[in-house]
C-alpha cells in the first residue's frame, strides 16, 4: 500500500473488474477542475494524490473513499514511482475504482505515461481526464499570453530538472528569439537556465517572469531579465511551486494582469505544501500580506 493513509476506512471491492482514472487537478484554483474530474472523485473507492493537489479539490472526494498521499518534492519522494505503479495495478485488479490524482495535467511532466504503461502491461482498464497544465493556467492568471503575433510564434514547455538530475538541454535552440519558454521544476536550476541562454546568444535583457503559487491566493509574479533574475531570486524567499516564463511576452504582464490573489478561492501552499484543514482557518489571516510584487 503506497504512501500515507490520509482518509477513509477499508472498503470492500464492488465486484467485477476494477478501473483506474488518471485525473489532472489543474494548477491550484479549484474552479479550473473539469466536470469529468469531479465525477471521478465522487465515484472513487480510492484516491492516490500528489503534493500539488489543493485541499479544496481534495475536499471533493467522497467521504467513504480511502485517500493516500504519495507526494514528491525535489530529492524527496515519499513513495518510489515503481511502488505507485504497482499498487495502482494491484488495487484495480482487486476490483477497486481508483483515481490517480495529479496536479496540472498528468501527461505534461506528470509521469502519467509511465503509470499507464504499467497498467497496460497488467491488462488493467484505465482512462485519462486531462487537466489544465500549469503553463496554461499560471500564464493566464499572470496576464502573460504564451503566444502573440508581435512577440512569440511558438511556445515550448521544458523541464528544468531531467531524470538524471542534470539540466543538459538544447540551449542553442532555446536561445532563439520569437518563442516563449516555460520551465517546469526549474527553480533550483534558475541560475543555470539564465546563464546558458545568455551564453548561447539570448540577450541579457530578455524578459523573465517567476510565478510562484499561480492561480491561488498566494500567487506572486516576479518580473526581471535573464541578466538579473537569478541574483534577484537569491535574495528573496520564493515558495514552490514556481513556474519560469522566458520571452518577450512577459513584457505584457503589467498591461494585461487581471487576477487579484486576495479574491482567490484556493488558499495556496505553505513551503510548497497545501495546509491541513486545521491550518486553513489560521492561514486566511495572513493571506492579505501576500500580493503581487
Amino acid at each position: 500500500m503506497p504512501g500515507r493513509h490520509v482518509q477513509g476506512r477499508a472498503i470492500k471491492p464492488r465486484g467485477g473488474p476494477g478501473h483506474v482514472t488518471l485525473v489532472g487537478a489543474g494548477p491550484g484554483d479549484p474552479g479550473l477542475l473539469t466536470l469529468k474530474a469531479v465525477d471521478a472523485l465522487e465515484a472513487a473507492d480510492m484516491v492516490v494524490h500528489d503534493r500539488l493537489v489543493s485541499r479544496e479539490i481534495l475536499s471533493m472526494i467522497r467521504p467513504e473513499a480511502q485517500r493516500f498521499y504519495v507526494g514528491k518534492a525535489r530529492s524527496d519522494h515519499s513513495v518510489p514511482q515503481e511502488d505507485i505503479n504497482r499498487s495502482l495495478a494491484e488495487w484495480a485488479k482487486a476490483g477497486y475504482r481508483v483515481v490517480r490524482l495529479k496536479g496540472g495535467d498528468p501527461f505534461v511532466f506528470g509521469r502519467g505515461g509511465e503509470e499507464l504503461e504499467e497498467l497496460a502491461n497488467h491488462g488493467v482498464s484505465f482512462e485519462v481526464v486531462p487537466g489544465i497544465t500549469a503553463a496554461i493556467g499560471v500564464s493566464s492568471y499572470s496576464g502573460i499570453p504564451l503566444t502573440h503575433r508581435d512577440h512569440a510564434q511558438s511556445v515550448r514547455f521544458i523541464t528544468g530538472h531531467l531524470k538524471n538530475g542534470s539540466c543538459d538541454l538544447d540551449w542553442p535552440t532555446l536561445a532563439q528569439p520569437g518563442q516563449t519558454l516555460v520551465f517546469y521544476m526549474g527553480l533550483g536550476t534558475l541560475g543555470v537556465i539564465c546563464d546558458q541562454l545568455i551564453a548561447h546568444g539570448a540577450p541579457a535583457e530578455r524578459p523573465v517572469a517567476l510565478v510562484e503559487q499561480g492561480t491561488t491566493a498566494r500567487q506572486q509574479v516576479h518580473v526581471g531579465t535573464l541578466g538579473t533574475m537569478a541574483a534577484y531570486a537569491d535574495n528573496i524567499d520564493i515558495a514552490p511551486p514556481t513556474l519560469i516564463i522566458v520571452g518577450d511576452v512577459v513584457s505584457l504582464h503589467e498591461k494585461l494582469h487581471w487576477f487579484d490573489p486576495n479574491g482567490s478561492s484556493s488558499l495556496g501552499w505553505r513551503h510548497g505544501k497545501h495546509p491541513t484543514p486545521e491550518a486553513a482557518v489560521s492561514q486566511q489571516g495572513d493571506l492579505s500580506e501576500k500580493g503581487e510584487r
